[in-house]
């Protein structure tokens, strides 16, 4: 199956995760593995299935991810992202389905799966200048930084390539049903 990794990753989470589907899928069959691009766009065209990561930007992937996804036509696509909060899968969910609307109806979802990922030390500091405004939302705030420093862990990376094995396995019996 000859697939695509198209990915951003500002903090090095998404790139975490991106390194795991090649791990998992092996490197002979990838078309192209990097950030949106021109190549990663002319490579689309030729890969059964797409595989876009992205880290999380005001609840949504970030722009230039949007951009790659809005110009895909008649994709099977595989979204794969990091959010710095990430203790509910609803969150993830909302996030999930405003990265979907960059898609247009052409395409195909055929798997999404997110985890917490830890973010810059900026935010922890942004934070920290809130306490004296709101003390109790300051110390969730910090509480929830904290708890990311260590994610993706080797559990995020183990449950993310049983996600990718499981649904390689599906698609390739899909493919196979059409052949």
């Amino acid at each position: 199956m000859k697939y695509l990794v198209v990915y951003s990753s500002r903090t090095g989470n998404t790139e975490m995760l991106a390194k795991q589907v090649k791990k998992t899928l092996g490197a002979e069959e990838c078309l192209s593995f990097g950030a949106p691009s021109e190549e990663a766009r002319a490579a689309a065209e030729h890969a059964e299935v797409i595989f876009a990561g992205f880290w999380t930007d005001k609840g949504n992937c970030e722009e230039p991810m949007g951009e790659f996804l809005e110009g895909l036509e008649n994709a099977k696509i595989v979204l794969f992202g990091t959010a710095g909060f990430g203790q509910s899968q609803d969150y993830f969910n909302r996030i999930l389905a405003n990265v979907k609307g960059h898609l247009n109806g052409s395409n195909r979802v055929v798997g999404a799966w997110m985890c917490q990922g830890k973010m810059p030390l900026s935010v922890r500091k942004r934070y920290e200048a809130m306490q004296e405004q709101d003390p109790e939302r300051a110390a969730q705030l910090i509480a929830n930084f904290d708890q990311a420093l260590g994610h993706p862990d080797a559990g995020d990376l183990e449950a993310f390539r049983g996600f990718i094995g499981n649904l390689f396995h599906c698609i390739g019996k899909e493919s196979a049903k059409q052949s």
